[in-house]
């Protein structure tokens, strides 16, 4: 059996570490929601992290971990919004210069926010440029430590607290938890929480979720191997478009995981309505496809309770306008 990326023990010293920096997220639960989906559905909100989404947890567990004398070097990372912001919040509490290789066509909230955490932001095309070739030649060029937005032990392990907490907060809710859905781009954040709850929880089923067309998650699992997208896959879900399942995290998925679901647009932009108007949360695209799961009752019905992990709250103001002024079919 292959060794995992990452342990238990990875994610309890990952806790340990950023207790105090990070903040220690809500689990909430709406009569609206549990009478909806039929059973009891809390949601762990990352909308209420630093820069508004669970990214900051791996970051910093990734920076602090940088020895004093390479810092002065900085970092350099990939991302289309939400590490970028969470490297850049890391970086700025740790006094380490920081740089973003951020696609063009991010969001442009997310593009203003990372560089009014004081980081260095790098434009580049999405169709015709590679960000891991960009990020790999500025880190080697400048002596800088590469970030990578998600396989990356340190990263995963930062993720993996959520699970941790979610734990202790089902308890203290008296929740039966059986189920829990997390959003999946590269899978870190799925396979930090996994790999908490298989120690803490290991009776509860852990789902990916992921938009229709970036559902390679869902088939890799199903393959037992590392499956792509298809080149023309699209979805709006802009932080869960990562081409193929990551090197360290598909071994972590392929152990732990239930299973792997997928979404529609149309279901995540439903989801999304449903968040503002009966939660009164903002959920980001790709934060908002475990709900728009549960919702829409793509999650299989479970014995207990589920937790549903809403990853994030980035979301463009005119995107969001547009979505909460539709209507749902």
């Amino acid at each position: 059996m292959t060794e995992l990326a990452i342990s238990i023990d990875d994610v309890r010293s990952a806790a340990d570490l950023i207790k105090g920096a990070a903040i220690y997220t809500p689990l909430l639960e709406n009569a609206d929601l549990n009478a909806r989906v039929g059973r009891r559905a809390l949601m762990k909100f990352e909308g209420a992290q630093h820069t508004g989404s669970f990214k900051f947890r791996g970051a910093y567990n990734r920076l602090a971990r940088i020895p004093q004398e390479r810092r002065a070097a900085g970092v350099v990372a990939w991302s289309s919004g939400n590490h970028a912001q969470g490297v850049a919040a890391a970086a700025r509490l740790l006094g380490i210069p920081a740089t973003i290789v951020m696609p063009a066509d991010a969001p442009a909230i997310k593009v203003a926010n990372t560089k009014a955490l004081g980081a260095e932001v790098v434009l580049y095309d999405r169709a015709t440029e590679s960000r891991e070739v960009i990020a790999t030649a500025l880190s080697e060029e400048r002596g800088a430590v590469l970030v990578p937005s998600f396989d990356d032990p340190f990263i995963i392990a930062g993720q993996g607290t959520i699970g941790l907490e979610i734990v202790e907060q089902a308890q203290a809710a008296g929740a039966s938890l059986s189920q829990v859905l997390v959003c999946c781009g590269g899978g870190g954040l799925v396979g930090g929480i996994a790999t908490a709850l298989a120690d803490a929880a290991p009776d509860v089923d852990v789902f990916s979720v992921e938009p229709a067309e970036f559902d390679d998650t869902a088939r890799s699992l199903r393959s037992g191997v590392r499956e792509k997208v298809a080149v023309d896959g699209r979805s709006f879900c802009d932080a869960l478009l990562a081409p193929s399942p990551g090197e360290l995290t598909f071994p972590i998925n392929r152990a732990l995981l239930a299973g792997g679901l997928a979404v529609t647009d149309a279901q995540v932009e439903a989801a999304m309505r449903y968040a503002f108007e009966k939660l009164k949360l903002v959920a980001e695209p790709g934060g908002a496809v475990a709900l728009a799961a549960v919702l829409h009752g793509v999650a299989p019905r479970p014995q207990g309770d589920t937790v549903v992990v809403i990853s994030g709250a980035n979301v463009d103001p005119s995107v969001y306008a547009t979505i909460l002024q539709g209507t749902d079919s």
